[in-house]
């Protein structure tokens, strides 16, 4: 599965990065695929590991957040792996394919 998610401290003033970066300290040192971007993390494999990973990154952030909002969208599609990747070198392969 892949999993993007966003993880907010909440009662903590308007600088968000210091909580945020133990949550995403925690994907990066979960050995699973993943990405970070301006707005969500996205993680990729078996939803126990997933969501275990996910869990542990609110309760990161929850450590100094006295509240934590959590957004999550999933695609969850079992036996298939490297779809984080391959579905955008999809997505560039027609880019690229001005004929179409």
């Amino acid at each position: 599965m892949i999993v993007a998610f966003s993880v907010t401290p909440l009662g903590t003033g308007v600088d968000v990065a210091e909580p945020v970066a133990r949550a995403v300290r925690v994907v990066r040192d979960s050995g699973l695929p993943n990405r970070t971007d301006a707005m969500f993390t996205t993680l990729e494999g078996e939803w126990d590991e997933v969501m275990d990973v996910v869990r542990r990154a609110v309760d990161a952030v929850a450590e100094v957040a006295p509240r934590v909002s959590l957004v999550l969208k999933a695609d969850v599609r079992p036996g298939v792996t490297g779809a984080m990747t391959s579905k955008v070198e999809s997505l560039e392969r027609h880019l690229g394919d001005r004929s179409e």
